[in-house]
């Protein structure tokens, strides 16, 4: 089994070595590189291509919302996971906007913090309870479910909606299998689904496509 390569980002030491031991019990886990900071955190996840950073938001200089955010934009395929002490709304809400795929407090247990890796890697999404009570109780507009869909992965989504296998989408779509399954990851991923039914049940009921 290949393990889940890990960028493990934070500015206090401490924080870094305990979760590193915990890490290393783990063993479909594996440390990669640590980071002090989100300027670092950014080089290191371009020279590394970790599966998956666990990124602290609080940090001097660039902070992990803003490193987060570039991030997700040059490498996609990179899971990031916000782990901090911190449930404000701002910071929920612009840790997922910014492209994190996880919010987890640092009290954490090691068991779920290591389904929640895993879970990422998955492509699934991973929320504290604390983030979703910020996120249920927010009226915020950015947070209507599909919003952040490009206009490809609405046309995958439509296919879904109307039925369509992967191959049929493929098709339809003129586009490759892979493609289209590249589509419905990160589909799932920006919805916070884990299946096919489950996406297509959010695209009916909030007239996604």
């Amino acid at each position: 089994m290949t393990a889940i390569r890990i960028l493990l980002v934070d500015d206090h030491a401490v924080v870094r070595s305990g979760l590193t031991k915990f890490l290393m019990v783990n063993k479909d886990l594996e440390l990669i590189a640590e980071a002090s900071d989100g300027l670092e955190a950014v080089q290191l996840a371009g020279l590394h291509q970790p599966d998956v950073i666990l990124m602290d938001l609080m940090m001097p200089g660039m902070d992990g919302i803003t490193a987060t955010r570039e991030i997700h934009q040059k490498y996609p395929q990179i899971k990031v996971i916000a782990l901090t002490s911190f449930s404000e709304q701002n910071m929920v809400q612009g840790a997922l906007q910014a492209g994190a795929i996880g919010y987890l407090q640092k009290n954490v247990t090691a068991a779920e913090l290591g389904n929640a890796i895993r879970s990422a890697a998955s492509g699934r999404m991973t929320l504290s309870q604390e983030a979703v009570q910020v996120l249920a109780n927010s009226n915020s507009p950015a947070f209507i479910p599909g919003n952040e869909l490009t206009e490809r992965e609405r046309d995958v989504l439509k296919g879904m909606v109307e039925g369509l296998n992967n191959n049929e989408i493929a098709e339809k779509l003129v586009i490759s299998l892979g493609t289209v399954k590249f589509h419905i990851s990160n589909i799932f991923q920006k919805l916070g689904v884990d299946s096919r039914v489950e996406a297509v049940k959010l695209a009916i009921e909030q007239k996604l496509t």
